[in-house]
């Protein structure tokens, strides 16, 4: 196992995460607390440190399992967690959103569940279209200044809000924003039009869920295998819904086949790959529901993809640049046919008129 700085602090994170929301069967679906121990303890022993968490999971199960599992080398794990969804407390007026009131509540909950006086790191889960951004920041500045608290992120919010925040945390002396975390995968690569450029240019850290596109990219919906959330609900599902997700499915399928790995595997190299083509650290989060799906996922960590693989998985993956992406791509290509051409540009001596 590799080790990453999160974003611009000295915190170092594993170059995979763990996803939790699978410990505990609060949803109808999950992981019992053998099955939950097991995959900690084997991502433990590959030398994970980065838990992904959250009030909510398993209506806080999951917090009080992975509570349980650090008990005793507390300060070995980062532990992260989220709020905005109401966790335990029901999906009130006063117990749901971004506000101040619903982050420190919140958050003494899990620190409760969790059985420790801190987090690692605190995201705010997503963005409820109401809380102004100063008012989050200030409950960030709030909850770090106490020490329950020591990294805050942004999950699931747009670009535009995060740069705001990124920004005026900085002009006003606020915690920084250490990582963002959004959906990506093969089969989900929006982000890649505002938000991964713009963690780059931050230096902001992501962190990717649903990097198996909710279970479509390891082929067993295909194959006829409905297990789990497909059918009993509880997260984010992806389906071979029309001709981009059949093209896709054959690719990663293809290379699957050739490399003598799985489709899993695969979709998580790639991932992995892609940090280094979007010039961003970007950290996968394994969401396996038992010990045998996670040992398959960590056998990504021994797959480099060629640049044909990744060709081929770019090819089948593709997704527009939009507005304005493709507008200033072909505008910047009649200009510099009218200036001169790209190379002469960089010439020392190339002026334009």
């Amino acid at each position: 196992m590799r080790y990453n700085l999160l974003g611009r602090t000295g915190l170092r994170v594993s170059e995979v995460a763990l996803g939790t929301a699978t410990f505990g069967t609060g949803w109808g679906w999950g992981a019992e607390r053998e099955e939950s121990r097991a995959m900690f303890d084997r991502f433990a022993e590959a030398g994970g440190n980065f838990l992904d968490c959250a009030d909510g999971y398993q209506g806080g199960q999951s917090e009080t399992l992975l509570g349980e599992f650090i008990r005793s080398e507390r300060d070995r794990f980062v532990i992260t967690t989220k709020y905005s969804g109401g966790g335990v407390s029901g999906r009130w007026v006063t117990t749901t959103g971004n506000s101040r009131k619903c982050m420190l509540a919140s958050l003494e909950g899990s620190l409760k569940r969790l059985g420790t006086d801190r987090v690692d790191l605190f995201w705010v889960h997503f963005a409820d279209g109401m809380t102004p951004t100063e008012e989050i920041l200030r409950g960030f500045e709030e909850i770090t200044l106490r020490g329950k608290a020591l990294h805050v992120g942004f999950s699931d919010f747009p670009a535009w809000r995060i740069a705001r925040a990124a920004t005026l945390a900085e002009l006003r002396g606020w915690p920084s924003i250490a990582a963002i975390q959004v959906e990506y995968s093969l089969a989900e690569r929006t982000a890649e039009r505002e938000l991964l450029p713009m963690a780059d240019a931050l230096g902001l850290a992501t962190t990717l869920w649903a990097v198996l596109g909710g279970g479509l990219l390891t082929g067993k919906y295909r194959r006829g295998d409905v297990e789990g959330r497909l059918t009993k609900g509880g997260g984010r599902v992806l389906a071979e819904s029309g001709e981009r997700e059949r093209r896709l499915l054959d690719a990663v399928e293809s290379v699957a086949a050739a490399r003598n790995a799985t489709c899993a595997q695969i979709a998580i190299a790639w991932a992995r790959a892609k940090a280094v083509a979007l010039r961003t650290t970007m950290i996968p989060i394994l969401g396996a529901r038992t010990r045998s799906q996670l040992d398959d996922n960590l056998a990504a960590l021994d797959i480099a993809l060629t640049l044909d693989e990744m060709a081929i998985l770019d090819s089948a993956s593709a997704i527009p640049a939009g507005f304005p992406h493709e507008w200033l791509a072909g505008e910047m290509m009649r200009s510099l046919g009218s200036a001169g051409k790209w190379d002469d540009i960089n010439k020392p001596d190339h002026t334009v008129a």
